[in-house]
């Protein structure tokens, strides 16, 4: 049996007429009567009455069509679905983040890719950089946002925008009456850091810009809970201008003088990708963030150039 014998029985029904099934079809009367003659005889089943002025469906034949036309029409919507989902216009995508996703750049791209792929779910969740690292190889997340400085090899890459980089302070720390703080006020600070075991991205990075002899303490907990601790005058840390939109009781965030106290941020995932959806997520950052870049609507992002995919090899 097959699915063409089904649509011929389905068409001369509809037609009442071998003949102009088969005109509708483009194929000749003696085929579409040929393909319908094998069914009935696959089935042992007598579907239509034949007579001079057409063929007329007998009981059995309407018991059948109603499956025909069932089977059809899951086989047509199969059809369509796969379209869709080959296009990448429905599916879900599974981002994992360092940070929450918060900050005007971030939330202006997401609400246009949503705007634009309402039908495309979009899951977040927030990992340690090592954590992200797993998640991605074991195909459990599908792409990542992360500091560019924590990318790893073997993944593809795209810089998407520049965060600027802040000092946060207790609100009673002397600094706070300062409009913005030097690298070489903050040195002899205890810095506390997000840092797990096997990951310690972030103490490595703030020693970039500290120098030696920094003292710092890692923490394995969330960036909200790092603050509290600032808030209760256990050291001081440092956050993204993004974290400093959204405040937070008892620190006070401050600019750090120097042009180059920023964090480059990047889409990441595995060059191997295959799901279609989350290609087209990954070429709308990439694209959008270029058009705001030339356009001057995403000044930060103007340091990055072209958005060029960055490939990562193992040597």
């Amino acid at each position: 049996m097959e699915i063409r014998d089904l649509e011929y029985l389905a068409a001369s029904a509809t037609a009442g007429n071998f003949a102009r099934a088969a005109e509708a079809a483009g194929i000749s009367t003696s085929t579409i009567s040929r393909h319908v003659a094998r069914l009935e005889d696959e089935l042992g089943l007598a579907l239509f009455e034949r007579g001079h002025s057409g063929v007329r469906l007998t009981s059995g034949g309407r018991a059948v069509l109603q499956h025909v036309r069932r089977v059809l029409g899951e086989l047509e919507a199969l059809k369509s679905s796969g379209s869709v989902g080959g296009a990448g216009d429905v599916g879900e995508i599974r981002l994992g983040v360092r940070l929450p996703p918060i900050g005007i750049q971030l939330v202006s791209l997401l609400a246009g890719w949503r705007a634009r792929n309402p039908n495309v779910i979009l899951t977040v969740t927030e990992l340690s950089d090592r954590d992200l690292v797993s998640e991605v190889e074991e195909r459990r997340l599908d792409v990542v946002l992360t500091a560019s400085q924590a990318l790893w090899p073997r993944v593809a890459s795209v810089p998407l925008f520049r965060d600027r980089l802040m000092a946060v302070l207790p609100v009673v720390h002397p600094l706070v009456r300062r409009s913005v703080v030097r690298w070489a006020e903050l040195r002899e600070e205890v810095v506390l850091v997000q840092g797990w075991e096997e990951s310690q991205v972030a103490r490595e990075f703030y020693a970039a810009f500290l120098g030696e002899g920094a003292r710092f303490q890692a923490h394995p907990a969330s960036k909200q809970s790092v603050f509290a601790l600032v808030s209760a005058g256990f050291g001081i840390t440092f956050a993204t201008a993004s974290h400093a939109e959204t405040g937070f009781a008892g620190v006070v965030f401050k600019r750090i003088d120097d042009p180059g106290a920023s964090v480059e941020m990047s889409l990441a995932w595995l060059p191997e990708l295959e799901d279609p959806v989350v290609g087209r997520f990954v070429a709308f950052l990439r694209d959008e963030t270029r058009s705001r870049s030339l356009s001057g609507d995403n000044r930060p992002a103007t340091e990055l150039g072209e958005g060029a995919i960055r490939h990562h090899e193992v040597h």
